[in-house]
């Protein structure tokens, strides 16, 4: 209720012509009782037609006026709702888009969409209708009045079923509100278990899950069934309550009238009248008493939006460089998840000049995508710090900086989006050339062509139902096309074919070539062929950090040679290769990718 006058007199304007209109509503909604009483006490004993089609007119005329009042009200009403409930809608997508990924995965999946879907039920609560309802329940005194003015008893019996209609309906809320909660926290419990039937079908049935989810699926039909039937009993009662005050209130007023009418104190007419009085005046406090279900799912909807609102949300403002190097430095870096007994790591110290090949081994839970999730700024460290060209990372511009970045995630998942759209999301201004030169170089030219609409072909699932490798191409095409200086790729070649491999593996040597930091999560140590950092997560706590000298091809080892005495550093690896079955191509006969900053200088855009 409190949302609802929040809303109402957000705007004092639309609230005053809210407040006139049903004062005019509520006025002219006296016509019909007194257009009855004058009927039988001036027509029907004196029985002039002229009075009759007076009388006929004026009501007829009212009844219109009170039509054009209610339509204009509906309409403010309606008015009242539509930005509130476009700004609940729009800041819950909101903050699921734009709060920390840490903070936001403490809260169940299931959980955050019952937070953004539940606006439904605040837009269901806080409608035209019942917006005209709650402001009806103040105007019923003006019908009390009326009934004072034709006897005070009859006032005193009508105010007293008000009071009493008003006081269940507020027991209801109030009564309803924990059950609500509990059917809503059930509701969610459901759509995990539908989710899970729908989306993972093969693990139902291929591990004959099916048995299991039933009996769930079961239980939590019984449990929400029961907690509806509970909800549901007690607004029968309530609404039984109601409809029966409105038959003994009618009775009450009858026989009161009936009373009075015969001792001379009123006369026929006023008592009929009296009794469609008390009618118009117990309606909307009878339609409010029934409202208590809506508002207190309203109620529990607006908390768990308060929860939501709760999550802190990136810094859509930072620092960035002119010209990012590549160079990443990570200082005393530690993390470790909530609950957890121990951390991943900690006193993680690190330093990669631009060019720097590091790979990331580690077993299962080790922290490998974690690391890249940190670097990424989708985590937070509980302590040190990551620089990027001496800059700390909480000071950057995220979004400034992920375009900085070539990220390919272990599991990556695509948009309900066109092809094109996905490719292009983190880099909406490449070209289309470019944008096919790395659908070429990532080995996707035969899915596209074979695509029924080519890049236009819509992405659904989020991606799932493409193959995996089909996806891991698509993501590693997203990737490349932010022509990024820094590449953290998480497990490159996993569930890739032979091809697949193949064409990582070129592109992982063509961005060698280019200068480009590379940093690789895998459990493979063998992965990188030529010097490189190995820094291995399964020392725990503190990780050890090593340099690989490599083996280099024979036609490289010359030239890494040189480079090794001009500088003291390492030089960048030479190739990148993983191991295969049969053999691993040499990295130095790679084609390297095309450069899209490059091919735009040339081609004059």
């Amino acid at each position: 209720m409190k949302e609802l006058w929040k809303r109402v007199f957000a705007n004092p304007a639309i609230a005053t012509e809210l407040v006139v209109a049903t004062l005019f509503i509520n006025i002219l909604a006296m016509a019909s009782p007194l257009f009855v009483m004058q009927v039988l006490n001036r027509y029907v004993s004196q029985g002039v037609d002229a009075t009759l089609a007076t009388l006929t007119t004026g009501v007829l005329l009212a009844i219109a006026l009170e039509f054009l009042f209610r339509q204009a009200r509906g309409a403010l009403a309606r008015g009242v709702n539509v930005e509130p409930d476009e700004k609940l809608a729009i800041a819950g997508y909101g903050i699921l888009t734009r709060a920390k990924a840490g903070d936001l995965e403490q809260i169940p999946p299931e959980t955050r969409r019952e937070m953004v879907n539940c606006m439904a039920s605040v837009e269901q609560a806080y409608s035209s209708s019942n917006v005209a309802t709650v402001l009806d329940v103040p105007f019923s005194l003006i019908f009390v009045f009326v009934l004072w003015l034709l006897h005070p008893i009859l006032a005193l019996v009508v105010g007293g079923f008000l009071i009493g209609v008003f006081v269940l309906g507020v027991y209801g809320s109030i009564s309803m509100q924990e059950k609500t909660a509990e059917l809503q926290n059930a509701t969610g419990v459901g759509s995990a278990l539908l989710g899970t039937a729908t989306r993972e079908q093969d693990l139902v049935r291929a591990f004959n899950a099916g048995s299991f989810l039933r009996r769930a699926w079961d239980k939590h039909v019984q449990s929400s069934q029961r907690l509806r039937r509970d909800v549901t009993s007690r607004q029968g009662l309530i609404q039984t309550i109601t409809q029966t005050a409105n038959g003994l209130m009618s009775v009450a007023v009858i026989t009161t009238g009936a009373l009075l009418v015969v001792t001379g104190k009123m006369d026929v007419g006023a008592m009929i009248g009296a009794n469609i009085l008390s009618a118009r005046a117990l309606q909307p406090v009878t339609k409010l008493s029934q409202l208590g279900s809506a508002f207190a799912k309203a109620r529990q909807a607006l908390a768990l939006f308060a929860e939501l609102t709760k999550v802190p949300l990136e810094p859509d403002k930072g620092s960035a460089v002119s010209k990012y190097s590549g160079a990443i430095e990570l200082r005393d870096l530690a993390f470790a998840f909530k609950g957890a007994s121990m951390p991943l790591f900690e006193s993680l110290n690190l330093k990669l000049k631009a060019g720097d090949v590091l790979l990331v081994v580690g077993d299962n839970g080790s922290g490998k995508t974690t690391l890249a999730r940190l670097i990424l700024g989708l985590l937070q460290p509980d302590r040190g710090q990551i620089l990027i060209d001496g800059l700390d990372l909480k000071q950057v511009a995220l979004e400034w900086w992920r375009r900085q970045v070539i990220y390919m995630p272990q599991e990556p998942s695509l948009l309900n989006a066109t092809i094109e759209e996905n490719l292009k999301v983190n880099a909406p201004d490449i070209a289309t050339s470019d944008l096919n030169r790395i659908i070429d170089a990532v080995g996707l030219r035969r899915f596209l062509d074979e695509s029924p609409q080519s890049f236009d072909t819509p992405v659904v699932d989020n991606g799932w139902r493409l193959s995996e490798g089909t996806r891991r191409r698509l993501g590693l095409a997203r990737a490349l096309a932010t022509n990024g200086a820094l590449a953290v790729i998480d497990e490159p070649t996993e569930s890739l074919d032979a091809d697949g491999c193949a064409a990582v593996h070129n592109i992982m040597g063509s961005l060698v070539k280019q200068g480009r930091t590379i940093i690789i999560m895998s459990h493979d140590k063998n992965i990188v062929r030529g010097a490189h950092y190995l820094l291995d997560l399964n020392q725990k706590p503190v990780p050890t950090v090593r340099h690989v000298p490599g083996t280099l091809d024979p036609q490289a080892a010359q030239p890494a040679a040189r480079a090794a005495a001009a500088s003291p550093a390492p030089a960048p690896a030479q190739a990148l290769a993983a191991r295969t079955a049969e053999e691993s191509e040499p990295a130095a006969d790679v084609t390297p990718l095309p450069n899209p900053l490059v091919a735009r200088k040339r081609s004059g855009e």
